[in-house]
């Protein structure tokens, strides 16, 4: 049976919306290399730092990445915790930083910003995209089990990864 109800303004447009505010609005010039790391620019996309592609001319930016860490905007947490994660911070360290250069032959924009210590049996990792974030919770849980719960925000790119293990 049809209604003849009008539309109501449920459908409005929301002015608060923040979803793709970390872009910018054009593509950036190409070719470019960021002044800061060294990573490359071309063809729409970033390169590692060290490619085996040679460009001519280039401009000189700040990547995203390093935009990031400038300004301390962060997309990713891992928080660890546990007595584990006490007595073998070495191993989860470099295990961490070992999967983040993985990371980076893939997507040079994925990086650890910082390791921060909440207490002796939990520190946080923040990382500069989401999917960093992901992917080291992944390889902790794989190479030392424990108990792992992940957590992304609807609307912003942020995720929150929560590995457990006494």
């Amino acid at each position: 049976m049809k209604s003849n109800k009008q539309y109501t303004d449920s459908f409005k447009k929301r002015v608060d919306h923040e979803a793709g505010k970390h872009r910018g609005d054009l593509a950036m010039k190409e070719p470019a290399v960021c002044e800061t790391c060294g990573n490359i620019y071309v063809n729409r996309r970033w390169l590692r730092a060290g490619s085996d592609v040679v460009v001519s001319d280039p401009h000189t930016v700040i990547c995203p990445a390093c935009v990031a860490k400038r300004d301390n905007i962060t997309s990713g947490y891992v928080h660890l915790e546990g007595h584990f994660v006490r007595d073998h911070w070495d191993e989860i360290k470099k295990l961490l930083d070992n999967e983040a250069d993985r990371a980076a032959d893939d997507n040079p924009l994925a990086r650890i910003m910082a390791f921060e210590k909440e207490r002796d049996d939990a520190f946080t990792v923040r990382t500069t995209t989401e999917h960093l974030a992901q992917r080291l919770g992944n390889s902790v849980k794989k190479a030392f089990d424990g108990d792992i719960r992940y957590d992304f925000s609807h609307e912003n790119k942020l995720a929150h990864v929560w590995w457990l293990r006494n």
